[in-house]
């Protein structure tokens, strides 16, 4: 795959970026859903379907201060109201003790067999999806906030029926592969480490972890930030010419200066 993106050139926080990894992880979901129109299948996910936002969606740090600013800048009454929807979330799952078993969960799976620690993680995700609390910003089940919707929510689209996703399991449910899933660099890309002792954000402890841990990023220019989530992405160091060459497999990519 080969892009361009105008990125800033002053130094700016990673959250700043997201709009440009958003554009970036829209073309990769693209190429997925490519490949599975030629096999002949088609996508189930489509608006007014919204099950999967009642599944614990995992986002980035930079994510997290992304969310709590889009929702500090709603208009009133819109803002309270998507608050006092995150404070309810987050009550229910601190009281029934979820967060703190997957905080236990995500500390302990390296220690253990890796089937075991995946039956684990499923185990528990599911848990959170029977509890049937909605994503916050979910409205007559479609996403309100859809072009700026975390990356792990771009990614997630699934071939099997709609009706399927009401009692997911590995079984009933068949997520697109991705060649890339950006969501995966975008979690170490600005990472400070002063969440690690939350597992990794949740999507309804946004808010919560906004304001327990304030912002402290370090900034970066824009074609720093690229090609620090290139390396992340790829495992490899970028060479100065900006290219990135690599087996068919993984794809090409090209790093452009900023126009502005």
């Amino acid at each position: 795959m080969q892009f361009e993106v105008t990125v800033p050139a002053v130094p700016v926080k990673p959250h700043r970026m997201l709009p440009i990894f958003h554009q970036m992880a829209n073309s990769f979901v693209e190429a997925g859903i490519d490949v599975v129109k030629n096999t002949g299948k088609k996508i189930s996910c489509k608006a007014g379907c919204g099950a999967c936002c009642r599944q614990a969606v995992p986002i980035a740090e930079s994510e997290v201060y992304q969310i709590a600013e889009l929702v500090e800048n709603m208009p009133e009454p819109r803002r309270t109201v998507i608050r006092e929807r995150f404070r309810k979330a987050a009550e229910h799952f601190h009281k029934i003790g979820w967060y703190e078993r997957f905080i236990d969960h995500q500390r302990k799976a390296p220690e253990k067999e890796p089937d075991e620690a995946i039956r684990q993680g499923i185990e528990i995700v599911l848990e959170y999806f029977y509890e049937g609390i909605p994503c916050p910003f979910l409205e007559d089940e479609s996403c309100s906030i859809h072009p700026n919707r975390p990356v792990a929510c771009r990614e997630y689209l699934v071939t099997t029926p709609a009706e399927n996703c009401a009692t997911p399991s590995p079984q009933g449910i068949r997520v697109v592969d991705l060649l890339i899933k950006p969501s995966r660099a975008l979690r170490k890309l600005g990472s400070r480490g002063k969440m690690a002792a939350e597992g990794f954000p949740i999507l309804t402890r946004a808010l919560e972890l906004a304001a327990k841990y304030p912002e402290d990023f370090e900034e970066k220019t824009g074609p720093e930030w690229m090609k620090e989530f290139f390396e992340i992405l790829t495992q490899k160091a970028i060479p100065k010419d900006g290219d990135v060459r690599d087996e068919p497999q993984q794809g090409n990519f090209s790093r452009t200066e900023p126009d502005s």
